[in-house]
């Protein structure tokens, strides 16, 4: 009986360290472009570092020409091996039709997850209104990258290219670090 006792005492503190061991994620970087200066532009795009653990992203995407009825985003995930190499993902999304239908596209729908909580990205089109995303955190970015779909620890960039109304816009690139 003893034995058992200590086995599942053993067993328990085992877990309780391998939980403690979980990789951490750092926002690294943060670049914000504007393509079509004339269609929209960037009023903020910042991150904003409350210790040295944790920090936020934030962004407002400020439209000239409303209403936006067709979007399209490109996104590439890209691995640093002697400069950024493409790692996984790289596809177009028409996000229109994903947003009303998001389980036709897991890969879309999983950095979907990421925004929909901290952001306004949460109907169909048109939008009428300016796209914000505030305090994307890095607890956030570490449930989804250590959690729901461990990444190998490594730098990291997400680049998105965004179309609006088959007008190039903006070009995103959040660089992070899995450690």
């Amino acid at each position: 009986m003893f034995a058992k006792l200590t086995f599942l005492f053993r067993l328990l503190m085992l877990s309780l360290i391998i939980e403690e061991i979980t990789s951490r994620v750092e926002i690294t970087n943060l670049k914000c472009k504007t393509v079509n200066k004339d269609l929209a532009e960037f009023e903020y795009c910042s991150i904003k570092a409350i210790n040295r653990t944790y920090k936020y992203v934030s962004g407002k995407f400020k439209h000239y020409k409303l209403p936006i009825k067709r979007i399209k985003v490109n996104f590439g995930l890209y691995k640093r091996f002697n400069g950024y190499k493409p790692f996984l993902y790289n596809q177009t999304v028409d996000a229109c039709l994903f947003l009303k239908n998001q389980k036709s596209n897991p890969v879309a729908k999983y950095f979907y997850d990421f925004l929909k909580g901290v952001s306004n990205l949460n109907h169909t089109c048109p939008y009428n209104h300016d796209v914000v995303i505030e305090k994307l955190s890095t607890d956030i970015m570490n449930y989804h990258l250590t959690k729901v779909l461990a990444y190998p620890e490594g730098d990291y960039l997400l680049e998105t290219h965004w179309t609006l109304n088959d007008i190039r816009s903006a070009v995103i690139q959040l660089y992070v670090s899995v450690f």
